[in-house]
């Protein structure tokens, strides 16, 4: 009796099922359910019935159809169309679709697909001047540069291509024993200080003298760090060109590539913990990409959510290392994805787009305490140091083509006459003045004595060691011996 009632109520349930009865379900659904039963074969809505169920049915296949006809009686009731189930039973396997993996969900997909390693169309670089200092008309209105910060950016650019060219030359006639110019890079230098403010910090490498130059650091202040004489701020323990100044918040320059870039994280963490209105900003080269530190730097302020501007000269050589030879990503830009940071590419040569660029970075890092990559398109018109000559490596045809049409400071500059605000009388009078200023720093630099030799060993320890005194009498023993290799000014 049990045994007839339950075939009975089994064949009536797989009755339904195949026969499309409104009794349990719309009729509109039941190639959805036999599909579910039969292995989950779709059929079409206007399908035939699906073949008869068998006899004799399990208890399991009995459960499992009353089963997902309760899941698909939900499923109607819910916001979703039936269609839109229909689409999505094709293409889900029955596993979760989503793994809930630490860092984020992760989506699941059946194709092998590995990421490309090029891209057809390179990251795009934000211009706001064309090579003939005109904007797009689409962002002019946009610009809010008053007529007085866009003449003295303009002015400082002039100031440091003067200054670069004439204390080359110093060089070049012994005067000072090594420099390096940013020749091509002006814009880089002043556009970015602008966008600052005096109380961020500053890690430089060593081509953005232009920032310090901005800070308010004097000519006569640089003619005397490239002599080394005893007003000179690291005592004339330094090397030409790394300069350093605790007034301006500009960390001393150091040779060493890519050194700067972690400590400036570092700062940045420490800006952070002392909730300052303040960032960080550090510049380097393409050729910094290529070291430890950097990508260890980029993924602790990632990780550590730090106010810092990661600013990178793209300009094409490191050293004599061409950037095609150096990575095959998509120049910097990418690397910054790569670690979660906003990132974006710029015309270095732009000194708007430079400014716009800086001036939102600095907003995103402080309000949103955040790192932010910057990469900037530009180029190295001069040799690498004065110890270089970029010609063996390099065209000179190619250094002559990036001096001429891609030269930020005329770009820049005509500019600002377009605007009416600047014009060749001024640009006279200004170059004429600037030059006399640099000749007369130098003129007082070179006569001013260098260091106490006891300077050497100073800064260090509160009280001397004996093996640190051992070495400033050898000093002292040896410049009395050798006096012919050593400057007479060196007070001993």
């Amino acid at each position: 009796m049990a045994s007839s009632s339950l075939k009975k109520s089994k064949n009536f349930i797989f009755y339904n099922l195949n026969l499309k009865s409104k009794f349990l379900i719309p009729d509109r659904t039941s190639a959805i359910t036999n599909s579910l039963f039969h292995h989950r074969l779709l059929h079409s809505i206007s399908s035939p019935p699906s073949p008869p169920v068998p006899k004799y049915a399990s208890y399991s296949q009995l459960n499992s159809a009353i089963f997902e006809l309760a899941c698909l009686r939900r499923r109607l009731h819910s916001t979703t169309s039936v269609s839109n189930d229909i689409s999505q039973l094709a293409v889900e396997p029955t596993s979760h679709q989503v793994l809930d993996f630490p860092g984020g969900k992760v989506k699941f997909t059946q194709k092998l697909i590995f990421t490309s390693n090029s891209t057809e169309e390179r990251v795009h670089c934000y211009r706001v001047l064309d090579e003939n200092g005109q904007p797009f008309t689409d962002i002019d209105s946009s610009l809010k540069i008053s007529k007085e910060l866009a003449v003295q950016m303009y002015t400082n650019m002039v100031t440091l291509e003067v200054m670069d060219t004439i204390f080359y030359e110093s060089q070049r006639q012994g005067r000072i024993s090594f420099y390096a110019t940013t020749t091509g890079e002006e814009a880089i230098n002043i556009a970015s200080a602008a966008a600052l403010d005096s109380k961020d910090f500053v890690f430089p490498q060593y081509r953005e003298p232009g920032v310090l130059l901005w800070r308010g650091f004097t000519l006569q202040e640089f003619a005397n760090q490239l002599f080394g004489n005893k007003y000179e701020y690291g005592k004339g323990r330094q090397m030409p060109i790394h300069y350093g100044s605790r007034k301006h918040n500009y960390i001393t320059v150091a040779s060493t590539v890519a050194t700067q870039i972690p400590h400036a994280v570092g700062a940045a963490y420490s800006l952070k913990m002392e909730n300052q209105d303040s960032c960080v900003i550090t510049y380097f080269g393409d050729g910094g990409t290529s070291t430890a530190d950097f990508h260890a730097a980029m993924n602790f302020a990632a990780v550590m959510e730090v106010p810092v501007i990661f600013f990178c000269r793209n300009n094409g050589w490191a050293i004599s290392t061409p950037v095609d030879e150096q990575f095959r990503s998509d120049g910097v830009v990418v690397k910054g994805k790569a670690y979660g940071v906003p990132s974006i590419r710029i015309d270095g040569n732009d000194a708007l787009a430079i400014y716009n660029a800086v001036n939102e970075a600095r907003k995103m890092a402080i309000k949103e305490q955040t790192p932010v990559l910057i990469e900037a398109l530009t180029y190295r018109a001069g040799h690498h140091t004065t110890s270089d000559d970029s010609t063996r490596y390099r065209s000179t045809d190619e250094i002559e083509r990036w001096r001429g049409d891609q030269n930020p400071v005329k770009r820049f500059r005509k500019w600002i006459e377009s605007k009416g605000w600047w014009n060749d009388v001024a640009e006279s009078e200004y170059r004429s003045s600037i030059r006399k200023q640099v000749a007369q720093a130098i003129q007082v630099a070179e006569r001013i004595e260098k260091p106490p030799v006891a300077e050497m060993f100073n800064d260090v320890y509160d009280i001397p060691p004996k093996n640190l005194k051992e070495q400033e009498v050898f000093v002292r023993k040896t410049v009395k011996k050798h006096t012919e290799d050593y400057p007479s000014d060196v007070p001993l």
